[in-house]
């Protein structure tokens, strides 16, 4: 989606500089995600050792680990999968955020959606005629293919 914008407005403002980069996610998400890396890694680990970690705080092993460890194969491929799939919701903060000399012009997080073209092509005439020598920095999350920003 940012190469598209960058695209339209590059086309239609050659003079200005289109930077692009990754909007953080807030600590308590980013710690989280980290978390989950750290026991994925620990499960994945338990699985292929056929260790249970159960057994060590002396409790009895659930079903469903023993069932992870006859299939070692499909439980890590299923662990790794399932939980990199909830670290990029946890790290993914849809921001589309478009700033003018460091001054915000549109802020998707502020209005839940993406400017149109024409939108913010309007909102960056009306900036630039306050300030003719511009710079314009994109700050994107990253981009995928169902447009998620």
């Amino acid at each position: 989606m940012f190469e598209q914008y960058a695209q339209i407005l590059g086309e239609k403002y050659p003079s200005i500089s289109i930077v692009g980069d990754t909007f953080p996610p807030t600590p308590t998400r980013s710690y989280s995600a980290q978390f989950l890396g750290l026991l994925k890694m620990a499960l994945i680990i338990c699985v292929m050792t056929g260790k249970s970690p159960f057994t060590m705080l002396g409790s009895e092993t659930p079903r469903w680990f023993d069932w992870m460890i006859n299939n070692k194969f499909y439980a890590c491929l299923m662990t790794f999968f399932f939980v990199n799939m909830v670290e990029g919701q946890l790290l993914s903060t849809g921001a589309f955020e478009v700033s003018l000399n460091d001054v915000p012009v549109w802020s998707k997080i502020e209005t839940g959606r993406l400017p149109s073209p024409p939108e913010l092509f309007q909102i960056l005439d009306n900036a630039i005629r306050f300030k003719p020598d511009t710079e314009s920095k994109f700050t994107t999350d990253s981009v995928t293919a169902h447009g998620e920003l």
